[in-house]
C-alpha cells in the first residue's frame, strides 16, 4: 500500500511527488499523459529563463523518481474507499493508497464520479472546480485536491507551488506534525 496517490503529473501533482517521496512517503505517480502544460511555452516560471511545457513535465517526472517516487501511464478510472484507504484504479491495474490528491488539471470527471464535491471555476475557461479548502482537503476525508483542478491559477508556477503545500499538508498530517523540508546548502 502507497502513503500517497497523486493522480496527475503535471506541475501540481510532480511537485507534490517530489516532496512526498522526498519525506519518504511510498508515492505512486498516476498520469494518463493528457496535461495542458504539454501545449504551453513557459517564460514566467522562477529560475526558469524558459522551458516548453513538456520539458517541465519530464523535469518533474524525472525529480519526483529520484526520490522515489513510483511512476505510472495510465487513467484513473474510480476510486473506492478501503478500510485503510483508498483503491485507484486504472486502465492498467489497480493502487492502493492512504491519502489521494487530485491535480487533474481541467479534468473533473473523476472526482464527480467518487462524490467530491465540485463548484463553478473562477479563472478564465475554467468552468468547474473540486470544492477545496485552503490546505487542499475535499469533501470526503483522505482525498485532497491539488492545482487548477483545486482552483488556483493556471499559471505553473503556481500550480507547482500548491501542489508542494498540499504534499506538505498531507505528509503533516500522516507525521502528526508539521513537517518541513528544508535542506541546508553544504560548504565545499
Amino acid at each position: 500500500m502507497y502513503d500517497i496517490a497523486i493522480i496527475g503529473a503535471g506541475p501540481a501533482g510532480a511537485s507534490a511527488a517530489i516532496f512526498t517521496a522526498k519525506a519518504g512517503k511510498k508515492t505512486v505517480l498516476i498520469d494518463n499523459d493528457k496535461s495542458m502544460t504539454k501545449r504551453a511555452w513557459i517564460e514566467n516560471h522562477y529560475g526558469v529563463p524558459e522551458i516548453t511545457g513538456p520539458d517541465l513535465i519530464e523535469t518533474g517526472k524525472k525529480q519526483a523518481a529520484k526520490f522515489g517516487a513510483e511512476l505510472v501511464t495510465a487513467q484513473a478510472t474510480n476510486i473506492e474507499k478501503t478500510e485503510n484507504g483508498f483503491r485507484i484504479q486504472t486502465e492498467n491495474g489497480t493502487f492502493e493508497a492512504k491519502h489521494v490528491i487530485l491535480a487533474t488539471g481541467v479534468a473533473v470527471d473523476l472526482a464527480e464520479k467518487i462524490g467530491v464535491k465540485t463548484k463553478q471555476g473562477t479563472e478564465p475557461r475554467i468552468k468547474t472546480i473540486i470544492d477545496a479548502d485552503a490546505n487542499g482537503r475535499t469533501n470526503i476525508e483522505g482525498i485532497w485536491a491539488a492545482g487548477t483542478v483545486a482552483g488556483v491559477s493556471v499559471h505553473t508556477i503556481i500550480t507547482a507551488g500548491d501542489g508542494a503545500k498540499v504534499a506538505i499538508n498531507v505528509i503533516s498530517e500522516l507525521n502528526g506534525e508539521r513537517y518541513v523540508d528544508h535542506d541546508i546548502l553544504q560548504s565545499k
